[in-house]
């Protein structure tokens, strides 16, 4: 995983302290190559040492390290990138339409290929198992992450498995009292605090139901309340918050799961593929 996503990642779950630190090289990584690290300790109105532990929650040494990563992260990064603002100065008024689409461009290649480079293959295939034998399968999210949740739902349908998606939390939860062990209830949230995913999770597991994440926090409060949880890797800068390079990657793995889901009973997939088509022939005739 790249050094910034790692940042990114863990961001939420820093004291607020190294939490600017985070802030400040989100917006600006090459912060890092240009100063010192008693200058940046003051531009984030902290300690070096505050400095120091934040490199070794990303695994590094220290500053110097930090610097080397950085250095070659973005390089590699403006390489494939091209003539485009950094990444974390995010698109500015004056950007270009050409500039805008690079951006996006760039930023949706970087979420799949990081999330796929970084996916737990073994906890996807816990994920498949349970779903593939699962009776009932309850699946939720809010806002952005409800769009990804509905996807899964209509993917799973589609092919003959008895699945659900709710927009409201109360239904979602609900829905749960019709549920037990052997069934599956799947959460999504991109930060891994929505209370309401929290909730949905935690009672799944008090009823026996398998409880599986999607976020791309590990440690939150949402991979906590789970059985088994599927990260994505995703970083979104202010203007990327409404769920896009995290809805693309999130989207990414319920293809994961729909795909290996289908695959262990090919011959019914495909009927079931070729009766859900042909069921709306008369609207496409029309």
């Amino acid at each position: 995983m790249s050094i910034q996503s790692q940042i990114q990642a863990k961001r939420d779950t820093l004291a607020p302290s190294m939490r600017r630190v985070a802030d400040a090289i989100l917006a600006d990584p090459r912060l890092v190559l240009e100063e010192t690290i008693s200058e940046l300790a003051r531009k984030c109105s902290t300690s070096e040492t505050t400095i120091v532990r934040f490199c070794r929650t990303l695994g590094l040494a220290g500053y110097v390290q930090l610097r080397i990563a950085l250095a070659t992260e973005v390089g590699r990064e403006g390489a494939r990138r091209g003539p485009v603002a950094a990444y974390g100065s995010d698109i500015s008024a004056g950007s270009t339409l050409e500039e805008v689409v690079a951006s996006i461009g760039f930023t949706e290649n970087l979420c799949i290929e990081e999330t796929i480079n970084n996916l737990d293959v073994a906890e996807l295939g816990r994920v498949v198992d349970a779903i593939d034998s699962a009776a009932r399968i309850s699946v939720y999210g809010v806002s952005g992450s409800g769009w990804s949740a509905a996807d899964l739902h209509r993917k799973l349908f589609r092919i003959g498995r008895v699945a659900y998606s709710f927009p409201d939390g109360h239904d979602a939860v609900t829905s749960l009292g019709l549920m037990g062990a052997g069934d599956v209830a799947v959460g999504f949230s991109h930060r891994g605090t929505t209370a309401e995913v929290v909730r949905f999770l935690e009672s799944a597991r008090e009823r026996g139901v398998t409880a599986v994440a999607i976020t791309n926090v590990a440690g939150s409060p949402v991979a906590r309340a789970a059985d088994l949880v599927l990260r994505t890797t995703v970083r979104e800068s202010p203007l990327r918050s409404g769920s896009m390079a995290s809805r693309t990657a999130q989207l990414l793995i319920v293809d994961c799961i729909f795909v290996a889901v289908a695959q262990r009973r090919m011959a019914e997939t495909v009927d079931a593929l070729r009766d859900t088509h042909d069921a709306v022939a008369l609207f496409r005739d029309n």
